[in-house]
């Protein structure tokens, strides 16, 4: 199964903003939304706005009743893992068993500095990825959990209650394919990565399904997740304006830009993702930071959601009508009600 969703993020002044966006989510029948978990993002600047993120996925939660909730991910530098598993625990329970916990390695975050947390060389960090992958299985897993490695120490350790599904869904975060790629084959039950060029991206897989093979995993046991950023309008004739519109609001030489797979309609952004659906990808993430493009949002979930699903049916093609509008668009409400 196919599964569409958005990655909001966190960088909003007011807790009701994104409250906002969740809530539509769940209304236009999304299957997923998403936090990140940095402190100070580089791109809001050394004094942007960022709610916490593990606190804010709690309030989020509790007030969303279907779509998966997920922090996609959280960096291993930011806390002791035994503290991340208590937190993902919690984090079940007031979902009611919908959460996908996502971590990482970490990386730019201008909250290093300015709060004087340590950050690690990159080799160092994953080190504390796989070690820290291993100890939260085990406390979600386990009675007790020892563990002696090379960055933590854990005695007789306890995590209780556990959480709410029989297997919390890990979430491992990034393509390095000499070390992230190896912790994904060993303990991820998600693999995430922002788009890359499909070349690229096949390669990655590859180098994934040979460190699968060394230690005897089903390569089809670890879903395929990938982050992109698009900019949709209802007819060729509005996409410059959105896209002009859209991209003033970066600023120069944004990391973002990289992230966009598509500017257009929504059969082009269905053109767009159809090569990854084929190899495998499973999980779409629409990356959607404030100002929200509502209009990217609702064209994504009527039309560019629909369409890949059935181009993702072998029995059939994607359903366009002359208009380039895809038919038999289910009435998002009748998943919320379901």
């Amino acid at each position: 199964m196919i599964r569409f969703g958005v990655h909001s993020g966190q960088q909003y002044t007011r807790f009701d903003d994104c409250l906002a966006l969740w809530t539509r989510a769940e209304e236009l029948g999304y299957d997923w939304v998403s936090l990140f978990d940095h402190q100070r993002p580089p791109l809001g600047g050394p004094d942007g706005p960022c709610l916490d993120g593990p606190t804010l996925l709690a309030a989020l939660a509790a007030r969303t009743r279907r779509i998966r909730c997920g922090m996609l991910v959280s960096a291993v530098t930011w806390r002791h893992p035994a503290l991340a598993a208590s937190i993902a625990a919690t984090l079940d329970h007031v979902s009611g068993g919908r959460l996908e916990f996502g971590v990482g390695a970490g990386g730019a975050d201008l909250g290093y500095d300015q709060y004087g947390i340590p950050f690690p060389p990159a080799e160092e960090r994953l080190d504390m990825l796989d070690e820290a992958c291993e100890i939260m299985r085990g406390l979600w897993t386990h009675e007790r959990v020892d563990h002696v490695g090379k960055h933590y120490r854990l005695v007789g350790a306890c995590l209780e209650p556990k959480p709410l599904q029989d297997r919390l869904p890990l979430v491992i975060g990034g393509g390095g394919e000499k070390r992230t790629l190896r912790t994904v084959a060993r303990h991820a039950d998600v693999w995430n990565t922002l788009v890359t060029d499909i070349d690229t991206y096949r390669r990655k897989q590859a180098v994934l399904r040979g460190y699968c093979a060394e230690i005897g995993r089903n390569p089809d046991e670890i879903r395929v997740s990938m982050t992109f950023r698009a900019v949709l309008a209802e007819d060729e004739a509005l996409v410059e304006e959105r896209k002009r519109e859209r991209l003033a609001l970066l600023p120069a030489g944004s990391s973002d830009l990289s992230e966009y797979l598509a500017f257009g309609t929504a059969r082009q952004c269905v053109e767009a993702l159809l090569p990854y659906v084929r190899l495998g990808v499973r999980d779409f993430l629409l990356g959607l930071r404030p100002p929200v493009d509502w209009e990217t949002m609702r064209i994504f979930a009527e039309q560019v959601a629909p369409a890949l699903r059935s181009a993702a049916d072998e029995s059939g093609p994607v359903p366009w009508n002359e208009g380039g509008q895809v038919l038999d668009q289910p009435d998002p409400a009748d998943r919320v009600r379901r």
